[in-house]
């Protein structure tokens, strides 16, 4: 069993969460974060980059001037790719970029990701994250009594508009659901803070269930 601190909104001791072993992995799994992370910002590119063809780029079809005796380069369209306001040659098209991770990469890619973040130290479990309105101040409190000012993810149950509301005017600093974690939020932050609903969450999705998310 592995033990992860538990800690309160004041940053003092609550216990220890225990996660078994069986959901860790070490020994396998880098090239599957590595595809993740792929994925993650190629599913993110627009893949609007779009340029002229010489069929596109409007002007007519005849000849600019004749072959020879103009003591000028020979041309034969005005859309020549080495003109100024002429076609590009092999120029970026709209395409998709999206890429699709295996079921079982995904699952892999994620196990492996939060393992290394508890074997780093830097998964810390909230006993409790209850704020009764949105107030930056009292949040950014609690990340510096928890000793994440510096970035933290914070891993959420269910969605909070308060916690949301609060945390995004702090830097460095971002909110999401146990359903909707990904590797990369994973590995971007230097500190993981759990609270302990959100974390019966992803204890079912590094044992292989709670959804595709990579």
């Amino acid at each position: 069993m592995s033990k992860i601190p538990v800690k309160n909104m004041q940053g003092g001791d609550a216990g220890e969460f225990e996660i078994s072993d069986d959901c860790l992995v070490y020994d396998k799994g880098h090239q599957a974060v590595y595809e993740a992370i792929v994925a993650y910002h190629a599913n993110h590119r627009a893949g609007t980059a779009s340029t002229l063809s010489k069929g596109e780029v409007a002007g007519a079809g005849s000849k600019p001037w004749r072959q020879k005796g103009t003591g000028r380069a020979r041309a034969g369209y005005q859309q020549s790719p080495v003109w100024r306001g002429g076609s590009v040659a092999f120029g970026p098209r709209p395409r998709v970029f999206d890429r699709r991770l295996p079921r079982r990469v995904a699952r892999l890619a994620f196990r492996r990701a939060f393992s290394d973040k508890v074997s780093a130290g830097q998964v810390v479990v909230l006993d409790d994250l209850q704020l009764e309105a949105p107030k930056t101040r009292d949040l950014a409190a609690m990340l510096q009594a928890l000793g994440a000012d510096r970035g933290a993810l914070i891993v959420l149950g269910e969605t909070s508009d308060a916690v949301r509301l609060s945390a995004r005017n702090i830097p460095r600093v971002h909110v999401t659901t146990a359903h909707h974690v990904n590797v990369y939020e994973l590995l971007r932050y230097p500190t993981v803070l759990v609270t302990r609903s959100a974390m019966d969450v992803v204890t079912e999705r590094l044992q292989g269930g709670g959804g595709r998310k990579a």
